[in-house]
């Protein structure tokens, strides 16, 4: 994810002779600050855990651009991205969704992937249930994380350990117009890297041939997918020490990785360092909650993170049981807060967007409420969704490991 703002902004006041420069970080903090919930989705009844979020994209038409979510009752709904109305729902999944994207070089394809092994792709602009395309696993495979390449060529899957298997499941992502309604079947499977559920798959933001993934077994792995097999494929092998729960690139051309755990750890490294004597390891933090400290506010949980592209920066994204969101930025040095968003949830935030265009945010969470988030907004409507928190049907899986970092070919 990334969100671009000026490097830095000069003032310049020649009455007074003095130049006033203002820093990214100031500028950041002070953007942040300013985040007021312009729109909220329209209340339902029920108790929906909105899970994950993408938007379409495209550089024309900034005000159609389109959200989706996924929902915990197997749903995934399409809203228009400025008035958060709801234009398309897709339900009657037979399994747990577990993500959703949209294709880089089509604002109308979206993709879920789907517990019942499969993967599903939609154009949004049919008012349909069908698929246009439709990826089968092989027999058994569970799909709990997924992600599709920079030039959507390929869609990768991971899935939950079934008695000692676990794969990530390569496609081709091509549509054959001819074979619409006929499931693709994998190109292939990577199964010797993980020996737990993996959850969570990412492409690099510019390279469609390297992919990380992270598993339950504590390990962060990162594959270059032209190579011919598997063990020549794995580039580097970097131990978070917990259960993976969110990953990411993130530095100077995308050369670092990062993730985020079950435990709410932190670890980050450095890509470049794999050939060298130098560790790898940027920053490795056990327990975020004890080092990032804020006021009349608890962090609870870790959401996911966002590379500041322009600033060279990375951020962690965070939050309470009651709905607050932290912003908290990365160095080698350590962690600390750059701010807190107050009064838009009202339990705990499970996804985030950041619009790289107008600044907006856009967030889902435990209180069925999708919300956009927008500098000096004013809310028309005060109603604010009482708490629906529910036990989750998403189990997590947390399982500690001991293991020290590694990279391959060192």
């Amino acid at each position: 994810m990334i969100w671009e703002v000026p490097e830095s902004i000069m003032l310049f006041l020649p009455a007074l002779g003095t130049v006033f420069l203002t820093t990214t970080m100031e500028k950041i903090e002070e953007q942040f600050a300013n985040l007021c919930v312009a729109k909220r989705c329209a209340l339902t009844e029920d108790s929906t855990y909105l899970l994950d979020i993408d938007v379409s994209k495209s550089i024309l038409a900034e005000s159609n651009h389109l959200v989706a979510v996924s929902c915990s009752n197997k749903s995934i709904k399409v809203y228009n991205r400025e008035t958060l109305h709801l234009l398309r729902e897709y339900s009657g999944h037979p399994g747990l969704l577990n993500g959703v994207r949209f294709a880089h070089t089509s604002e109308n394809m979206l993709f879920s992937a789907c517990s019942d092994g499969t993967i599903k792709c939609w154009d949004t602009r049919l008012a349909t249930q069908k698929t246009i395309q439709l990826f089968s696993g092989y027999p058994s495979n569970v799909f709990i994380s997924f992600d599709i390449n920079c030039s959507d060529l390929i869609v990768c899957a991971g899935t939950e350990k079934v008695e000692e298997d676990t794969f990530m499941v390569f496609w081709d992502a091509r549509s054959n117009t001819n074979y619409a309604c006929t499931a693709k079947e994998p190109l292939g499977a990577y199964s010797e890297t993980h020996d737990d559920d993996i959850t969570k798959i990412c492409f690099h933001p510019n390279k469609p041939n390297l992919v990380v993934s992270g598993s339950t077994d504590g390990l962060v792995n990162v594959f270059d997918i032209n190579k011919e097999n598997e063990d020549d494929a794995l580039i580097a092998t970097c131990n978070s020490n917990s259960s993976v729960s969110f990953i990411g690139w993130s530095g100077k051309d995308y050369k670092q990785v990062y993730c985020m755990t079950h435990t709410e750890g932190f670890c980050w490294w450095d890509l470049t360092q794999i050939d060298s004597e130098e560790p790898m390891t940027l920053l490795q933090i056990p327990d975020v909650r004890e080092v990032v400290f804020t006021e009349n506010s608890n962090l609870n949980y870790l959401i996911g993170g966002l590379y500041h592209e322009r600033a060279d920066k990375l951020f962690v994204v965070g939050g309470t049981a009651m709905g607050n969101i932290h912003l908290i930025n990365c160095g080698i040095d350590g962690l600390s807060l750059v701010g807190t968003l107050h009064g838009g949830h009202s339990a705990t935030v499970r996804s985030f967007y950041w619009n790289m265009t107008d600044e907006s945010l856009l967030t889902g969470g435990e209180d069925a409420q999708l919300l956009l988030w927008k500098p000096g907004a004013v809310e028309r409507s005060l109603v604010k969704k009482a708490s629906m928190k529910i036990a989750s049907s998403v189990q997590q899986r947390v399982r500690v490991h001991r293991n020290s970092l590694k990279g391959k070919k060192k």
